[in-house]
C-alpha cells in the first residue's frame, strides 16, 4: 500500500474553508435574532419560543430556490442580493393564507466553498429576514466538489409562519364584484428568467453592464433587482381590515396564480391600464416580439402582489397602504360571468 494519505480536503471539501464561512456568516445570522431564540449558534437544531396570542395556532410553511435567476449572479460576480430573492419566495408564498413568519432555514450547495462568497449570499438572506421580521434559525452549506460547475452553486429556503385557525384566508368568501387591489413589484422579481436570458443574451446579443435607455439603467441592474418582500405591510393590512384573499404573483403569471384563491364558478376580470407596467415588461415585448397573454402567463408585469376586498373595503383599503407606503392599484374584479382569468382593454 501507499504511505500517501488521502484526506478530505484532497478529496475537494475544505473544511477548515467551511468553518470560516460559518465565522463570517455569524454576524449577519445574529441580526435576525429575536427574544423568541433560544440559545446560540452552532447547534444541531435552532429553537425557537412560540409565543404570541393565538386560540388555536396553526403553522403555515412553504419552501422554494431562486431559480436561474441564479446565473444573473453568477455572471456579473454578485451574490449579496439573491439571498432576499430566496426568502422573498418563500415568505411571500406563506403570507397568503394570513401568516406571520416565525423563523427561516436556508440551504447553499456549492462545488467548492469560498468563505467571502458563502457570506455575501448569507448576508442577502439575513437582510431578507430582517425585512420580514423573523430570525435565521439555522441552515445548512454544502460543498460537493464535482458536482457544480466552478463558481455556481444552488440555494433553497424554508420558512415557517403561524396564524389562528379562525383567520386563515383561503379565499373561500371571495364574491363577485369583490376587487383586487394590486402592490407593485420591484421588477422581474424570481421568475420567468429562462425566457428573460433567451431573450436578452441569445436573441439580442446583450450585456450585463450595456446600459439602456429605456430602462434607464443597465441590463445587470435592472436583471439582479431582489424580489420585494410584502410582510410588514400587508400584515398591518390585515390587522385593520377584511381580506378575503391574497396572490403572490410567482411562476404562471396572471393565468395559474389567480386562480388559486378564487373560489370555483367565479373568475376575475384583469383591467388593462389600471396599474404601470414596468419599463423592462414593455421592453421585451417590443425587443422579443413577445405575445401579450404569453408576458401575463410568465411575468408578475409589475404586480407582485393583490389583495382581494369586498369593494366597501377598497377605499379603506388604498388609504390604509398608502399610510404604509405601498401604492395600490385597482386592478381588476371578481365575477360570475366565467371562470379564470381575463384580461381586459379599456
Amino acid at each position: 500500500m501507499s504511505d500517501n494519505k488521502l484526506t478530505y480536503q484532497e478529496a475537494g471539501v475544505d473544511v477548515k474553508e467551511g468553518a470560516r464561512a460559518v465565522e463570517l456568516m455569524k454576524k449577519h445570522v445574529k441580526e435576525t435574532f429575536n427574544d423568541d431564540v433560544i440559545g446560540d449558534l452552532g447547534s444541531f437544531g435552532g429553537l425557537l419560543r412560540l409565543s404570541g396570542q393565538f386560540e388555536s395556532p396553526v403553522l403555515v410553511a412553504g419552501t422554494d430556490g431562486v431559480g436561474t435567476k441564479l446565473k444573473i449572479a453568477f455572471m456579473m460576480d454578485k451574490h449579496d442580493t439573491v439571498g432576499q430573492d430566496l426568502v422573498a419566495m418563500c415568505v411571500n408564498d406563506i403570507l397568503c393564507q394570513g401568516a406571520t413568519p416565525l423563523f427561516f432555514l436556508d440551504y447553499l450547495a456549492t462545488g467548492h466553498l469560498e468563505a467571502e462568497k458563502a457570506a455575501a449570499l448569507v448576508k442577502g438572506i439575513t437582510d431578507g429576514c430582517k425585512l420580514s421580521a423573523m430570525p435565521l434559525l439555522g441552515g445548512e452549506t454544502a460543498e460537493m466538489p464535482g458536482f457544480y460547475q466552478a463558481g455556481e452553486y444552488d440555494m433553497a429556503g424554508f420558512a415557517v409562519g403561524v396564524v389562528d385557525e379562525s383567520k386563515i384566508i383561503t379565499g373561500a368568501d371571495i364574491k363577485s364584484e369583490d376587487v383586487l387591489i394590486g402592490l407593485a413589484s420591484s421588477g422581474i422579481h424570481s421568475n420567468g428568467y429562462s425566457l428573460v436570458r433567451k431573450l436578452f443574451f441569445d436573441k439580442l446579443n446583450l450585456k450585463l453592464d450595456d446600459y439602456i435607455e429605456a430602462l434607464g439603467d443597465t441590463l445587470g441592474n435592472v436583471l439582479i433587482e431582489p424580489t420585494k418582500i410584502y410582510v410588514k405591510s400587508v400584515l398591518k393590512v390585515l390587522e385593520k381590515t377584511t381580506v378575503k384573499g391574497m396572490v403572490h404573483m410567482t411562476g404562471g403569471g396572471f393565468f395559474e396564480n389567480i386562480p388559486r384563491i378564487i373560489p370555483k364558478g367565479f373568475g376575475v376580470d384583469i383591467q388593462l391600464g389600471t396599474w404601470p407596467i414596468l419599463p423592462v415588461f414593455n421592453y421585451m415585448m417590443e425587443q422579443g416580439n413577445i405575445d401579450l397573454e404569453e408576458m401575463f402567463a410568465t411575468f408578475n408585469m409589475g404586480i407582485g402582489y393583490i389583495l382581494v376586498v369586498s369593494k366597501e373595503d377598497e377605499a379603506s383599503t388604498l388609504a390604509l397602504l398608502e399610510s404604509l407606503g405601498e401604492k395600490g392599484y385597482v386592478m381588476g374584479t371578481v365575477t360570475d360571468q366565467h371562470e379564470g382569468v381575463q384580461l381586459c382593454q379599456g
